[in-house]
């Protein structure tokens, strides 16, 4: 059995567009792209969700908190749910917000500090690294009610598939620019319908047979 973490933020967790900020529903284990994935791989593996709406690479949010923060959450998942066979880092969009001020170089750092975590962390096999898969997510838009959220986001985001390609080569990681299997949906210019959960989806699995092959 091989087993595999989804490290992400909403759209790792599932969370449909947002027409208000009102409560937020979630897509069902069999929608969202972690829960599709697992249907994908099949037996012999075993996903591990790990998305939080709001989550940064290595940043506190000002207003939801230092649980928002990947760098600080990263170590106690690894070894919670060590050993891993692979752990997949999706996270950048809610760096890109306008109260972060951060530039797509400095987001790509985050993701690199990330991964350098995993890579020393011995939560693979044997006490090894697991391996990684690093994925830039797809360029947000500046829509309904998270355009104010988002100011000056969109053009930011269309800049992290390039970082963070050079992170995971520097890193020995796998990469996968999401932007070209999903797209925001124009509700919210953030969250995913369900179809682009499923593309997703079938990309990674695509991704993940490359990386481990007849293994």
């Amino acid at each position: 059995m091989k087993t595999v973490m989804c490290f992400g933020d909403s759209n790792t967790h599932g969370s449909p567009p947002m027409r208000d900020f009102g409560p937020n529903p979630r897509y069902g284990r069999d929608q969202r792209w972690p829960g599709v994935l697992a249907g994908l791989l099949g037996y012999g593996w075993h996903v591990v969700e790990e998305g939080l709406g709001g989550r940064t690479t290595l940043r506190d949010d000002p207003v939801e908190g230092a649980m928002r923060n990947g760098l600080r959450a990263l170590p106690g998942l690894l070894h919670s749910h060590k050993p891993l066979d692979l752990v997949i880092v999706m996270l950048g969009t809610n760096d890109v917000k306008w109260s972060f001020g951060m530039s797509p170089y400095e987001i790509g750092r985050g993701a690199d500090k990330l991964l350098r975590v995993i890579a020393a962390s011995e939560c693979g096999p044997g006490f090894g690294a697991p391996r990684m898969l690093l994925i830039a997510p797809p360029p947000v838009s500046e829509a309904g009610c998270l355009a104010e959220m988002y100011r000056g986001g969109a053009e930011k985001s269309r800049r992290l598939a390039a970082e963070f390609e050079a992170v995971a080569r520097a890193r020995g990681a796998g990469f996968l620019d999401a932007g070209g299997h999903a797209k925001v949906s124009p509700i919210d210019g953030v969250h995913w319908e369900a179809g682009e959960h499923a593309s997703l989806a079938a990309a990674v699995a695509g991704k993940i047979g490359e990386m481990f092959g007849g293994e």
